[in-house]
């Protein structure tokens, strides 16, 4: 037994499942027998005994989850921060434990009442000693993590959960012994996920699957290198095993119906310690909103945008107008983990509408542009509504208003007729609307988000459409036919590669977005391509995916939406005209994998035909249309087969230059898209109606099939 080791816990004598309050309890009340809960509970406390030392504290009548003693409050040298809990259910235990704690001669911290805090359910020290680990999203609030930094005096990285089944972060997160941490990565938000990689290095993690996590494997009690849990399947034992630990299985599938477990169980008294920086990454900011709030669903889109987004809110008030056609006004205090996030959420309420309250008084950001056509980091992203920047001590309304370009500032001259013709009369600077390619080296840009407000009116605050792709939808070949139309390309693409041939891509973004990537940049390095015709999206959203791993701001690994994603296109085609060029990017190790790396690396030649909605563009993009038109003819030359990948626009515009005895390859969700092919009277046309990466998949894995089969014809 190690005698360092303290720990607290309740004894099941009232436990049972009497209402609900999370996932696990659904279906569960009055289900629990309390004989076989206690017989549970007395084999975990036996085993405890055994590495530590066990201290009860007495449960009280009507307060049946006061066995889940991890939840009475965070408890780190002589100091305990008392939760305040969430539901009202439980709300009732706060005086018993406050009671006891203070009777051990702890000082007690109490956190507002209107701030929820679920202690050490929601807040693991790291086994090393060094920092905090905070979680929030279900029962704690964001707001609680600075008191803890305060009053703990530890260092705090706060955690964002998003699957309701863990609504406590030690449901599904366990710091361990010498830096190890046990997980469930999908209980997480992208950027948390990313904290957790930047503070704890691979080696020492060790991701679990959804079979361990249901079983609540992470949520463990670890006392030097021994891990007590509920259940474990063979894997996480060798995984364990492998880092020296020990593994002790305990059963507790009576409290798993409350949703808790063998951490849940107990609190521990005693945490090493080490120096650590004093310190709250928390950043807070007040916003104004104002107009027709709920008939719009402003209010809603904004708050849903603050959580979606890594951050949380408290509604510091709400004035409904009194008629129908009078505003209505809010202010919203924003909590976001740290700078960046904040800056990210506080983009894209400024985008809705909001005003920054404190930020009134301060100007906007300016940074220089030091390379013509190039942004400065952080630059602010316009959109299509009105807007006005604070230059100085006066707002601004930006000119040339549009969406995605860069708000360029030119000072105002001394006044008199013979203004600048760039600059405003009476000193008065001009806010102008540019595209990044019109940027000028010295001109000043405005970056971040401070003092900047766009205006909205009723009319257009509509819910934004979305739109999304299907998987094989109405109107699609089988499965089956889709197959037998992939065996015949394949061999045509093996027998044009064998015989020295020419096979031409015509692809849209949609290659990219449906997970295509892979498999088209494993058809370009095996040989099979030996041109790409796009436009500037397609690479746009290649090198966003191989730079940021996002496909239009959506994690291409999880799928999900990430914080400030939306911009990632911008910053890719920022970074990339920084370079010079793609073949540039690719030199410097600057692009490192992807479409564009590939045809640079293996020489394939690619045009980039621009369009009038096209950002940036990229340098390579040839925005000169009759240009374009003229590349991509030269490039189609001579080929015996072009294989035309979800993009209408180049499609039809590839199968109007294109001679008669190519074949053509459409392969499109849209039915009119191949349709529109086939009319241009080619017999040599054939349309694959379905999802282009799908298409790409089974053309890959069919290649690979007539490796052998060919080598033998």
């Amino acid at each position: 037994m190690s005698d360092s080791v303290q720990i607290l816990m309740c004894p099941p004598h009232h436990y049972d499942v009497d209402y609900v309050i999370n996932p696990w309890m659904e279906g569960n009340v009055h289900r629990s027998s309390r004989e076989q809960a206690q017989e549970q509970w007395n084999k975990l406390y036996q085993v405890l005994k055994t590495y530590a030392t066990v201290t009860l504290v007495d449960p009280q009548i009507g307060w049946p989850d006061m066995v889940f003693t991890a939840n009475a409050g965070l408890v780190l040298e002589n100091t305990v921060v008392l939760s305040r809990f969430f539901h009202t259910e439980r709300q009732g235990e706060e005086p018993h434990f406050q009671a006891w704690f203070e009777a051990q001669g702890h000082t007690v911290h109490t956190l507002p009442k209107s701030l929820p805090f679920e202690g050490a359910g929601d807040a693991l020290l790291d086994r090393a000693g060094q920092w905090l680990w905070a979680g929030y999203g279900f029962r704690s609030e964001l707001d609680s993590h600075p008191y803890l930094a305060k009053w703990l005096g530890v260092e705090v990285l706060s955690l964002r959960l998003v699957d309701q089944r863990f609504y406590h972060l030690d449901t599904c997160f366990c710091p361990l012994t010498d830096g190890y941490l046990l997980y469930y990565p999908p209980a997480f938000d992208t950027y948390s996920n990313h904290l957790i990689e930047l503070r704890v290095p691979v080696e020492k993690r060790i991701p679990v699957d959804e079979v361990d996590a249901v079983n609540f494997a992470c949520n463990s009690v670890n006392v030097d290198r021994v891990v007590i849990m509920n259940q474990a399947s063979a894997g996480l034992k060798r995984a364990l095993g492998d880092r020296g630990f020990t593994i002790v299985e305990t059963p507790l599938g009576e409290f798993l119906k409350a949703g808790g477990a063998a951490k849940c169980l107990t609190l521990r008294m005693t945490e090493p310690r080490r120096a650590s920086p004093q310190a709250s990454t928390v950043q807070s900011r007040t916003i104004h909103l104002e107009g027709h709030l709920l008939d719009s669903g402003l209010v809603n889109r904004a708050l849903d945008l603050i959580v979606s987004g890594g951050g949380s809110f408290q509604v510091l008030n709400f004035n409904l107008g009194e008629q129908r056609q009078d505003p209505s006004a809010a202010e919203v205090k924003v909590s976001a983990p740290d700078a960046a996030v904040m800056a990210d959420i506080m983009g894209q309420l400024i985008d809705l509408g909001a005003m920054a309250v404190a930020e009134e008084s301060v100007p906007a950001q300016l940074a220089a542009v030091t390379q013509s056509g190039v942004a400065p980091d952080d630059f602010y992203v316009t959109t299509i509504y009105p807007t006005e920047v604070r230059v100085g001590n006066q707002w601004i309304k930006v000119v040339g208003q549009r969406m995605d370009g860069a708000i360029a500032i030119t000072p105002g001259s001394d006044g008199g007729s013979d203004s600048d013709s760039n600059g405003g009369s009476d000193g008065v600077p001009v806010a102008r609307c540019q595209l990044l390619r019109d940027l000028q080296a010295g001109e000043s840009v405005v970056v971040g988000s401070d003092g900047i407000r766009t205006l909205r009116s009723a009319p257009s605050l509509k819910k934004n459409s979305t739109e999304e792709f299907g998987f094989m939808g109405a109107g699609v070949s089988s499965e089956r036919r889709v197959e037998l139309v992939v065996e015949q390309i394949a061999w045509d693409l093996r027998r044009i590669r064998d015989r020295g041939g020419k096979v031409v891509v015509t692809a849209g973004p949609v290659v990219i977005h449906t997970g295509g990537s892979e498999h088209l940049t494993r058809l370009i390095r095996e040989g099979y391509v030996h041109g790409l015709l796009g436009g500037n999206a397609i690479a746009v959203h290649d090198i966003e995916q191989s730079m940021m791993g996002t496909s239009l701001g959506v994690d291409m690994q999880r799928g999900t939406s990430v914080h400030g994603g939306h911009r990632h296109h911008l910053k890719a085609i920022n970074t990339i005209r920084r370079c010079g060029s793609i073949a540039q990017a690719v030199e410097q190790g600057i692009l490192t994998s992807g479409v564009m790396y590939e045809c640079v690396k293996n020489k394939v030649p690619f045009s980039l035909a621009g369009s009038i909605r096209d950002d940036g563009p990229l340098p390579d993009t040839k925005m000169d249309l009759i240009e374009a038109q003229a590349d991509y003819a030269r490039l189609i030359e001579g080929a015996d087969l072009i294989l035309m990948l979800s993009t209408m626009l180049h499609s039809i515009g590839v199968g109007n230059m294109t001679p008669a005895g190519v074949k053509m390859v459409c392969v499109d969700i849209n039915p009119a898209v191949v349709t529109k092919l086939s009319d241009r009277g080619s017999v040599e046309s054939i349309g694959v109606v379905t999802d282009v990466g799908l298409f790409l998949s089974l053309l890959v894995k069919q290649l690979s099939k007539l490796t052998g089969q060919y080598a033998q014809v």
